[in-house]
């Protein structure tokens, strides 16, 4: 079967610049390619060819201004079987139009069926435009049937995952190896380890971690929040909330480490070195990924009931 992957004009594939849905496509990729022929389409960028054939999957990156246009014009020069388009209901619309003989896949990552996001018109042309539609959780599969009761039908929940195989839990041997290594590495070796895995954004509220260890440290003053994560993905640059992160912590400093962006094949060494992970998310979070990746690593878990993470 011809296969194609449209991903999102945010960042490239593979994830060298990280991204959840990137590193979800990087997982599922090559079991795919061995038996489809796959095609994924991506954004351009410095560190990457603009088209390359790698591990039996072709890579197309086209420019991020424009990029739906840049996809549809180039779709049309292909035929696939399936058209999978990922967290984009708009663009479904034109890449049906160039290929009205192909079969597509919405998938839905975020709250895209949101008034906000998408008017009634388009919404029912995504929703015509497509023959399944998948969500990441109960909570966006619910969000986009309230509003278009028609999707109903065609909607399914397809949760993320992580691969076990990349994560090692503490009580393994190469979990206890991990551990012992990261822990090291960032000077925290017979400390009690928490771990903040994500974006530096008001919405992962990682300034009320921040503020719970100056409490925390009253009983537990062994205890170290360790802040994984850049101001935007692999943008370790500052605005003036990650300023204001940073003046947070300064008078705890030696209980706060930021270790800023870590690239995707580093995260995993990073669960076995925590006690404990949390997920402080304010925003109705469709349901991060970060939670199966802790669990994978068998790291106990404390989040919000935000969106989808209650489920």
């Amino acid at each position: 079967m011809r296969l194609a992957y449209i991903c999102t004009e945010k960042l490239p594939l593979p994830a060298i610049r990280g991204g959840a849905i990137q590193m979800m496509i990087d997982g599922v990729a090559p079991d795919l390619a061995a038996e489809h022929q796959l095609t994924i389409f991506s954004v351009t960028d410095p560190a990457l060819s603009d088209r390359e054939v790698k591990n039996h999957i072709c890579y197309i990156r086209l420019p991020q201004e424009a990029y739906s246009d840049h996809v549809a014009k180039e779709i049309t020069q292909h035929t696939f079987d399936v058209i999978h388009v990922f967290n984009r209901p708009k663009d479904v619309i034109k890449y049906k139009k160039a290929c009205p003989q192909s079969r597509f896949v919405l998938s839905l990552h975020n709250e895209m069926f949101h008034p906000d996001k998408i008017s009634d018109f388009e919404g029912r042309q995504a929703i015509d435009s497509v023959n399944r539609l998948m969500t990441v959780s109960r909570y966006i599969k619910d969000s986009v049937i309230r509003r278009f009761p028609q999707a109903g039908k065609k909607t399914d929940v397809v949760y993320s995952g992580a691969d076990l195989n990349r994560y090692y839990p503490v009580w393994t041997i190469k979990g206890r190896t991990v551990r012992s290594n990261t822990r090291a590495r960032l000077g925290i070796k017979d400390k009690k380890v928490i771990l903040f895995v994500g974006r530096l954004s008001p919405s992962k509220g990682p300034h009320m971690l921040i503020q719970a260890m100056k409490y925390l440290l009253d009983d537990h003053p062994d205890a170290v929040l360790v802040i994984a994560g850049g101001k935007w993905f692999s943008d370790n640059g500052s605005n003036p909330y990650v300023n204001f992160l940073y003046q947070l912590a300064e008078p705890i400093r030696t209980h706060v480490i930021f270790t800023k962006y870590v690239p995707s094949d580093q995260i995993p060494d990073l669960f076995p070195a925590a006690d404990l992970f949390v997920c402080s998310s304010q925003w109705q979070e469709p349901l991060a990924r970060v939670h199966y990746e802790a669990m994978a690593a068998g790291v106990p878990v404390v989040t919000t009931d935000r969106g989808g993470i209650l489920r």
